[in-house]
């Protein structure tokens, strides 16, 4: 159908929409038949996608629904190489020249013969580009990610080996498609490793990241999970809740089950064995319920990845007996490069290289922290049409420069200690990785959501705070209304406020005390005191995907904050006095 449209050789077929079996079937055939199979955020503006369908010269574009064809409508006059856009998500609402429904897409590969498209398949090389993944940069536009068949058939087959996917010819995995395929941990893990090695894919609701991802568990009950942090900071949110409205013998019982766990596991990820009594105990009272409470009965993989998380919501979840494994690596490296393996595991680690796969720490400091670069078969092609930022990714000796700080442990265990471009460095010339700070601050004051801190190239450290609210489910767009967790903790503290705009318009004593409480035990720890957060202001609004403070993976886009607040910021610096 794809050829039926004229499809050219390595021009793009871009795909608009939520996760679904159409979307699978666009990709690859947009591949078998010599295209660039290329995803697009549902959350992009008709901007950010004539962006990325002009520069991939996109000859099809595949949306899911009315609302996503609107965005295309609008900026199709200025896509010359667009020949045909087809909706596959629901009934088409007008004709227009063009446009297709999927079944009339379907229809439209009957006359072409199979010779043709096998001439083109086989004409096809391993490494030739054939997908291309555009990465959010947190900086100008975003860049397209060429990866080859070889890229992606390598690393599927690798990856899964290397966390021992079971071939469905012995014992099917099933595992659950929500988080979006136009990344690529999504791409990887629901097609190409799912497709290597046999694997059940199952469709969440649209809607899975705004509450019903956890039904969608119950239902499938899948045997290997990728959540990004924020996924699973959301599940410990909700289980949280919902512990605190249970009995106290209940509480008491949890509480309990929960220290054995820690320590169990705890003991096990350091080489111990043995099973004692207590936890087989705690197993039967409450791990195995809480499992099946969130669909993770039978997962024996649960992963997380895409973005840095807190090592509170790792312990959460490890005193429950569920180890999440953490893996790291990015678009340019065809998705994995580090993972975490049951038998081989450190909390906070993002685990060992896949076997192929090698990394360099590029010039280290003392205490062996320096770039981590990548070397291996799963190295992307370079970015589309742009050699300039190609030959900055990959130097002369062919490593990828992966831009993030880290350090291997004496047992070769990688940590990620920070990105090079997000260091702070402060007038006083101290390089200061902002996210250790950010994670013990939102430690210690449960009522933050997000933390940014702020100093480069000033006397002190600042930081911006906002408070943990509701989230309106249509839109996305943060609320005033505090979460049922954040109104409860507010009473502990004395404070009768249910919403952000109360405890900042009233300055509310008893919320901002605790508050400074926290950063104050916080500074307590810190390595210098050019470490420690001297000033800080709390937010009206939550950071959200909405507002444009978050990337697609809840990653924190410091330079839209910093641009967006950034009178805040100059008030912080605004007398010429270092606090003390």
């Amino acid at each position: 159908s794809c050829l039926q449209l004229g499809l050219e050789r390595f021009h793009g077929v871009c795909i608009l929409g939520f996760n679904s079996a159409e979307w699978f079937i666009a990709d690859i055939g947009a591949i078998l038949a010599g295209g660039f199979a290329v995803g697009i955020y549902t959350t992009n503006s008709p901007e950010a996608c004539h962006y990325v369908a002009e520069n991939c010269s996109a000859n099809v574009l595949v949306v899911e629904n009315h609302k996503q064809l609107q965005k295309i409508l609008e900026i199709q006059d200025k896509l010359p190489h667009l020949k045909a856009i087809i909706q596959y998500g629901e009934e088409l609402k007008e004709k227009r020249p063009n446009l297709y429904s999927w079944s009339e897409f379907m229809d439209l590969g009957k006359d072409v013969p199979d010779t043709q498209l096998r001439e083109i398949i086989e004409s096809q090389k391993p490494n030739q580009c054939c997908t291309l993944i555009y990465t959010s940069g947190t900086t100008g536009q975003p860049k397209g990610v060429m990866l080859s068949h070889d890229n992606l058939t390598w690393t599927a087959s690798a990856a899964g080996r290397f966390i021992m996917l079971t071939d469905a010819k012995e014992k099917q995995e099933l595992v659950v498609s929500y988080l979006p395929l136009s990344h690529i941990a999504a791409q990887m893990s629901d097609i190409w490793s799912a497709m290597t090695f046999g694997v059940q894919v199952f469709f969440a609701q649209p809607d899975a990241l705004k509450g019903t991802l956890v039904d969608t568990l119950r239902e499938v009950r899948p045997t290997a999970f990728l959540g990004v942090p924020r996924v699973w900071e959301k599940m410990e949110e909700k289980m949280k809740s919902i512990g605190a409205k249970s009995s106290a013998l209940r509480r008491k019982v949890a509480a309990w089950a929960k220290g054995v766990g820690l320590q169990t596991n705890l003991k096990r990820m350091n080489g111990y064995s043995e099973v004692p009594m207590n936890f087989r105990l705690a197993r039967h009272l409450v791990y195995k319920k809480v499992r099946k409470a969130i669909g993770l009965d039978r997962c024996t993989k649960c992963y997380t990845g895409a973005a840095p998380i807190t090592r509170e919501t790792l312990e959460f979840f490890l005193s429950l007996n569920i180890p999440v494994f953490e893996l790291y690596g990015m678009s340019e490296s065809s998705g994995p490069h580090t993972i975490s393996l049951p038998h081989a595991f450190k909390l906070t680690s993002c685990g060992k290289e896949v076997t192929g796969c090698r990394t360099l720490i590029h010039k280290p400091d003392g205490d062996g922290n320096g770039e981590i670069c990548f070397s291996g078969r799963h190295i992307f092609m370079g970015y589309l049409n742009m050699e300039e930022k190609t030959k900055e990714a990959i130097d002369e000796d062919g490593w990828l420069h992966s831009g993030d700080l880290g350090r291997h442990d004496k047992d070769g265990f990688l940590y990620i200690t920070g990105r090079i471009k997000e260091l702070i460095i402060t007038a006083g010339g101290e390089n200061i990785p902002p996210v250790p700070i950010e994670d013990a601050v939102k430690d210690a004051v449960p009522i933050i959501s997000n933390a940014m801190l702020v100093g480069d190239k000033a006397k002190f450290l600042s930081m911006l705070l906002t408070l943990k609210c509701n989230i309106d489910v249509e839109t996305g767009e943060p609320g005033d209304d505090l979460t049922p967790e954040a109104v409860e903790y507010c009473q502990k503290l004395g404070s009768t406020a249910t919403k952000v705009s109360e405890i900042i318009g009233s300055k509310d004593k008893a919320v901002y005390a605790a508050i400074q409480k926290g950063i104050s035990a916080v500074n307590e720890g810190a390595v210098s005191n050019a470490q420690k957060v001297q000033k800080w202001v709390l937010l009206e609004k939550d950071f959200s995907l909405f507002g444009g403070e978050l990337g697609p993976t809840m990653k924190l886009k410091r330079p839209v904050v910093a641009q967006k607040y950034q009178d805040q910021i100059a008030q912080f610096y605004a007398d010429a006095d270092t606090p003390t």
